[in-house]
């Protein structure tokens, strides 16, 4: 475990499905990325994929653990960013492939004994459209968590903010979207889509601790690499102790041009936190 952190670090990096690395994670070929964090002190990764399944769940555990890093996530990101699939596509064939890269990650992710994770791949509303659009969306994802579930996984739900999907953008939203899932699920909270809908973060934690499985971190308004002194990090770190989280940390967010400085550079800005309150 990270110096002083209760739980584990982790790093947003690219499976080697992805078109090019995510730009919100390491900018290199996997392995690597991870070779780069194993070096830096970090715990496990975040590993966006685009359409890999339970196929490839030998292959990515080995390509990670090589470095003694741990696999924490698996996300779905890439299906929206670089295929522009989605669940609320109005095209049917469009929504059925979305779904099928979907339940193929969940797949995965119980391979490898890990949770999924949903964001943009929710998708946005078109005029005249969001009430099917909102119900085509609800289906799949009651699906999603019922394979996630099946397999061994569990689905995270991400609020995230309405320049990148149309539900869904606060953690209470999100949290009445799980009570309904009848299968196992819980959050993802992201401080920059929680500021991006005037959320306070710790706030958030404060009250979602205990269903969240995930909190990513970056800056605050430049998305970038965490600042050495950021005044959030003791409070967020304080809440989460408080109210029993038992998920994992992940640093998501841009790159500066140099993702070992950036990786590096949030790492010592968590750590530097978790430090002061030891």
């Amino acid at each position: 475990m990270t110096a002083h952190l209760p739980w584990p670090l982790a790093y947003t990096v690219s499976g080697d499905d992805c078109r090019a690395p995510m730009p919100l994670g390491f900018a290199a070929p996997l392995a690597e990325a991870v070779r780069h964090l194993a070096d830096l002190g970090y715990d496990g990764v975040e590993v966006q994929v685009r359409e890999k399944g339970a196929r490839d769940a030998d292959a990515l555990a080995r390509t990670v653990a090589g470095t003694g890093l741990k696999i924490l996530g698996i996300g779905t990101g890439p299906v929206a960013a670089q295929d522009r699939l989605t669940l609320a596509d109005p095209s049917p064939d469009v929504r059925r492939h979305a779904l099928a890269r979907l339940l193929d990650a969940a797949r995965l992710a119980g391979a490898l004994g890990v949770p999924v994770t949903l964001g943009q791949t929710r998708g946005t509303f078109l005029p005249g459209l969001a009430d099917a659009q909102r119900l085509w969306v609800e289906r799949a994802v009651r699906r999603l968590a019922e394979e996630a579930s099946a397999h061994g996984s569990r689905l995270l739900l991400e609020p995230q903010s309405r320049a990148t999907t149309s539900l869904w953008h606060t953690p209470g939203e999100a949290v009445t979207v799980i009570r309904t899932l009848g299968s196992p699920a819980g959050l993802v909270l992201d401080s920059h889509h929680l500021e991006a809908e005037r959320v306070d973060t710790v706030q958030a934690v404060t009250e979602h601790a205990h269903v969240t499985g995930c909190l990513q971190l970056a800056a605050t308004v430049t998305r970038g690499p965490l600042p050495v002194g950021d005044p959030r990090l003791p409070p967020l770190l304080k809440a989460l102790r408080q109210g029993g989280f038992t998920g994992w940390l992940t640093l998501e967010h841009t790159q500066d041009g140099d993702s070992v400085r950036a990786a590096a550079r949030s790492w010592t800005a968590l750590t530097d936190a978790a430090a002061a309150l030891a």
